[in-house]
């Protein structure tokens, strides 16, 4: 994306996850607690204003990491989760992790009931374009439009931009029909079983061809049973985009919105040098 993003859209459980796996668990605050998903994500907010340079930022955060009304209509949706749920060491930071974004006066948005994913889906309706998505989860892929949005994925050299033509160059399919093409050809990291048969190719020359999975529901002879999971897999997959949200507000703080409560957590918690980064690189963007 040629120039400054009006927006970074940051999906603040994925990147709390690697950020917390990227740092030993040994890193503690004065007390003793761990603070290695505190810093880790401090410092990479920290980078991605000093490299990417947004105007305004948000972070997005889970309210539910695994809704009901999905796995409803999807029992086996993202079941991973239930067998490996959130490390004892990460769990109590995440509260931490808010509280300090919440006192230098960044946006931390969530919504009962909805992921990251569909928060963000939801604000790249509302707010201005250009927009830069930084995530791990593919299912943002879905909201690609070229000069208008694009998601930073992180790969071994670093983040990747996602933009339609790459995901052409990776799938062989257009960027809005990702979700059709992860039902077809299935995703373990989201439970999704996939359609018998099809693998990678396949799926995407079907995309092709029929444009999408109505194109397939219409001309294809599947059996009630494909039919059924690929109407329930639709409502399970793609981000919500009409989620009713505060507007975040535009602009990045140059200084504090509570100095004394982020003082007294930089303090309790040791993490002066990340906090430091993080106001440093948000006064020289602001």
């Amino acid at each position: 994306m040629a120039g400054r993003p009006n927006w970074m859209l940051v999906d603040g459980s994925s990147m709390i996850f690697r950020a917390f796996f990227a740092l030993p668990v040994t890193m503690t605050s004065p007390d003793g607690r761990p603070v290695n998903g505190v810093r880790g994500l401090l410092d990479r907010l920290a980078s991605l204003l000093m490299t990417r340079h947004p105007r305004s930022l948000a972070v997005a955060t889970d309210e539910d990491w695994r809704p009901a009304w999905r796995v409803k209509a999807l029992p086996t949706y993202k079941s991973h989760r239930v067998a490996e749920p959130i490390p004892p060491q990460l769990a109590p930071q995440m509260p931490l992790i808010e509280a300090v974004l919440g006192a230098i006066g960044l946006n931390v948005i969530g919504a009962k009931d909805f992921e990251a994913e569909d928060v963000i889906a939801s604000l790249v309706a509302k707010v201005e374009t250009p927009i830069e998505i930084a995530s791990g989860d593919r299912d943002l892929f879905a909201l690609v439009r070229d000069r208008d949005v694009i998601v930073l994925y992180p790969e071994k050299g670093g983040l990747k931009e996602v933009d339609e033509a790459e995901i052409e160059r990776r799938y062989g399919i257009p960027g809005r029909a990702y979700a059709d093409f992860a039902i077809l050809r299935g995703d373990p990291s989201d439970g999704l079983p996939g359609v018998p048969g099809i693998g990678e190719k396949t799926a995407a020359g079907m995309v092709r061809r029929y444009g999408g999975l109505d194109g397939m529901l219409a001309a294809l002879n599947w059996s009630p049973e494909i039919v059924d999971y690929v109407k329930r897999a639709r409502t399970v997959v793609a981000p919500v985009t009409n989620i009713e949200l505060p507007p975040p507000q535009p602009g990045l703080p140059a200084k504090p919105a509570d100095p004394e409560k982020l003082e007294k957590l930089t303090r309790e918690l040791g993490i002066e040098a990340s906090v430091g980064r993080l106001l440093a690189a948000l006064a020289a963007n602001a």
